[in-house]
Parts: C-alpha cells; sequence; structure tokens
C-alpha cells in the first residue's frame, strides 16, 4: 500500500514516526508514504520520501495520485488549509479512494479568557476598533485585509505586531514590527512578549494543539482581549481523528483488510 500524507504540520511529522515506529512503514512493514509539504518555511526529515511545492508541478492531485498508484490520502494538514483539504476530498471521491482525516481538537475557552469569536476575516478591523497594540499572530494575512488593518491603523494610531514563520507576502510598513518567530513557544516568552509591546488585544485562530497555546495563558494572565477566527466548515472524509494512535490503529487495520 501507498499512502499519501497532506502534512505540514506537527501533527502530519507526529504521524509518520508513530508508524515508524509501529513498524508499518516499509521496508519492515508493507505501507509506503509520500509526505507532501508546501515547504514554505523548512521541509523536515523523515522516514519516507518527501515532496515540496504542491501538486501543480505534477499536473495536480488527480494526475499524481493515478500516475503514483497512491492506495489513499491522510489529509494531516493545519485545520485552516480549507482548499486542499476540500481538493483532497473531492478528488478521492472521483478516484473511489479513502481520504482520510486528522485534525487536533480545537482550543476551548476557559475560565478567565475574554474571547471575542469571529468567522469572517472582514469582521476583523471592526473588532478592533479602540485597541492600541494588536498582536497578529493567524499566519499570513491577505493583501486585502493587510491593508483594512494598516489604513485603521494609521487612522486611530493603533500599533500593529505582525508575528510570522516567513516573510509577510505584502509590504509591511517598518513603522510597525515584524517579529519572525516559530513555535513551540513557552509561556515565559510570550508574557515578556505581551509585556514588551504593551499588547491589549491578541489575533489568533483556532489551530488548537500545544505548540502555540501558551498565548493564550498568557492573554488569560494579562487579561488581554483574544479575538480568536473559528475553523471553516470542512466536507467531511471518510474517516476523520483527533488522536495520533487512533491513525496508526486504523492504517494498520487497512494493511491487513
Amino acid at each position: 500500500m501507498k499512502w499519501l500524507i497532506l502534512g505540514g504540520t506537527a501533527d502530519a511529522r507526529h504521524l509518520v514516526s508513530a508508524l515508524a515506529d509501529a513498524g508499518l512503514l516499509v521496508p519492515q512493514g508493507q505501507l509506503s508514504l509520500v509526505y507532501s509539504v508546501a515547504g514554505l518555511v523548512r521541509i523536515p526529515k523523515l522516514d519516507c520520501e518527501v515532496i515540496s511545492g504542491g501538486f501543480t508541478q505534477f499536473g495536480g492531485l488527480k494526475a499524481y495520485l493515478q500516475d503514483q498508484q497512491i492506495s489513499g490520502v491522510f489529509d494531516v494538514t493545519h485545520p485552516f488549509a480549507e482548499n486542499m483539504s476540500r481538493t483532497a476530498v473531492d478528488v478521492c471521491t472521483e478516484l473511489n479512494l479513502p481520504c482520510w482525516r486528522f485534525h487536533r481538537p480545537a482550543w476551548q475557552q476557559q475560565s478567565g479568557d475574554n474571547w471575542q469569536s469571529y468567522s469572517d476575516w472582514q469582521d476583523l478591523p471592526g473588532l478592533l476598533a479602540g485597541k492600541r497594540n494588536i498582536l497578529l499572530t493567524a499566519g499570513q494575512l491577505t493583501e486585502e485585509l493587510s491593508k483594512q488593518l494598516l489604513t485603521q491603523a494609521a487612522e486611530n494610531g493603533q500599533r500593529l505586531i505582525l508575528r510570522t514563520a516567513a516573510p509577510p507576502r505584502f509590504s509591511w510598513p517598518e513603522s510597525m514590527p515584524w517579529i519572525k518567530a516559530i513555535g513551540p513557544f513557552d509561556l515565559t516568552a510570550e508574557t515578556a512578549l505581551f509585556n514588551e509591546y504593551q499588547i491589549d488585544a491578541l489575533v489568533t485562530k483556532n489551530s488548537g494543539g500545544d505548540a502555540t497555546v501558551a498565548k493564550l495563558e498568557a492573554a488569560r494572565n494579562s487579561g488581554v482581549e483574544v479575538f480568536m477566527l473559528q475553523r471553516p466548515e470542512m466536507p467531511a472524509a471518510q474517516q476523520e481523528f483527533s488522536n495520533i494512535a487512533d491513525c496508526v490503529t486504523a492504517l494498520r487495520a487497512q494493511l491487513v483488510s
């Protein structure tokens, strides 16, 4: 069997490692993996074939699955990678291939949190009116949203602090700090960041997981309001998981079915 892992997340890397530890991967086992990553930040070293740069270079996902005789697709992309997840379901349905998905559980609001949830980026500028020092930790912003936020900041005397793993895709003024960083982050460092920039608003999206959760604890401890983008609706996959061990068990069963 040859499965394609749609990766780019720590969860996807952990899944490959767990499958290797379980002895399921060739040459010890019968499962061959191809791990796909966009390659925008870093390319992981794993116990399987790794491809980067998307599927356009191969003629699209459908062509790749057919040419490589892929047995199934395991979507372990980011919970906000909506386009890739939708494409995977659509193509696998067309080719009659299994399409499974792992998404880590979403963060849940806790006592002491001050969250404002929203589901559309266009709502964000209005929600941030009245804030002064805004920490943006929701990944790459679109050009349109960047312009809206920067225009509002200039008009209202706001300071935007952007933190991303890769440089901003669009022009970002020197007057607005850009912090290049990639998780995991710890509470001590996050608290220091909040204090240094006197953060009074945190913008994030509900990615879930442990790598970046410290910013939510820092916000809770500092009384900072959190603007939380909710996860998009995804088309149902044939099987859906939120635990790596369950993924390994299911793939093991697939090998002997």
